[in-house]
């Protein structure tokens, strides 16, 4: 039975649009008080406004700025349940932003999550791409089989010290948000780089994609359900998952040849 959340905090990176959003909403809507963290303001204050949460404007791949927000919801609510490490970008290119923004974001928040007294969660999002990949995407896919392994082995220690942080990671497939716009929010003293916005509909290789497309709030109940069911793997489009289907078995096959040899 999922845990009851009214008057639970959580904390979600990149909340103020897309799949972050629709987390954001649906934590709220279990009783959740949520603080959704990103660099639009605008955005920012009209979800808080709309879930009577609270937002901070902060770049994700500042680890100092995000203490100093940990340090604030300590003072401020004295407590943390759920940390959604969901900030993300998707051009084609280089992207580490994606590493960072987890990376980051556990070592503000683990530590609130690991005084409560309380059953704590920690979902991570990665992508479908996190556990295969295609040409041109080999970038956004790396960052994102990282995410993957970040979790499984924080999921690993978690259950190793007793159990009550756990862990998820979420493997959205085809989701309608606006990743495609992410470069909008590249800091400038970082200069133009090589990155370039893209919808992941137009992109090579993803022109005859045929699973369906999906509602960003969607997705967020799924991600938040399963959150709570206590699942590690997330995933919002299981029928599109026969490449990493196939991947794992040419994997297993090459180990029985490797035996053989």
């Amino acid at each position: 039975m999922a845990p009851e959340l009214q008057g639970k905090v959580a904390i979600v990176t990149g909340g103020s649009s897309g799949i972050g959003r629709g987390i954001a909403n649906r934590l709220a809507a279990r009783g959740c008080h949520v603080v959704i963290i990103g660099r639009n303001q605008k955005a920012l204050d009209e979800v808080a406004a709309e879930i009577g949460g609270t937002a901070f404007r902060c770049d994700v791949t500042d680890g100092e700025r995000l203490h100093e927000v940990a340090q604030t919801i300590q003072t401020r609510f004295g407590r943390l349940d759920i940390l959604v490490n969901n900030a993300g970008i998707g051009p084609t290119a280089r992207i580490a932003a994606n590493i960072w923004s987890v990376i980051n974001g556990l070592s503000a928040f683990l530590p609130l999550l690991q005084d409560s007294s309380d059953p704590t969660f920690v979902l991570n999002t990665s992508s479908i791409s996190g556990m295969f990949t295609a040409p041109t995407i080999g970038g956004y896919a790396t960052t994102k089989y990282a995410v993957v392994a970040i979790s499984e082995t924080l999921a690993a220690e978690m259950a190793q010290a007793g159990g009550k942080t756990r862990v998820s990671v979420f493997l959205p497939g085809p989701v309608r948000s606006n990743i495609h716009e992410s470069v909008r929010n590249r800091p400038q003293e970082l200069g133009e780089g090589h990155l370039k916005s893209i919808r992941l509909e137009d992109a090579e290789g993803f022109e005859n994609v045929t699973i369906p497309w999906m509602d960003a709030d969607e997705a967020g109940e799924i991600a938040v359900s399963n959150m709570l069911a206590g699942s590690l793997y997330i995933w919002t489009h299981p029928e599109g998952a026969g490449a990493i289907s196939e991947r794992f078995r040419q994997i297993e096959h090459s180990i029985e040849e490797s035996k053989a040899r």
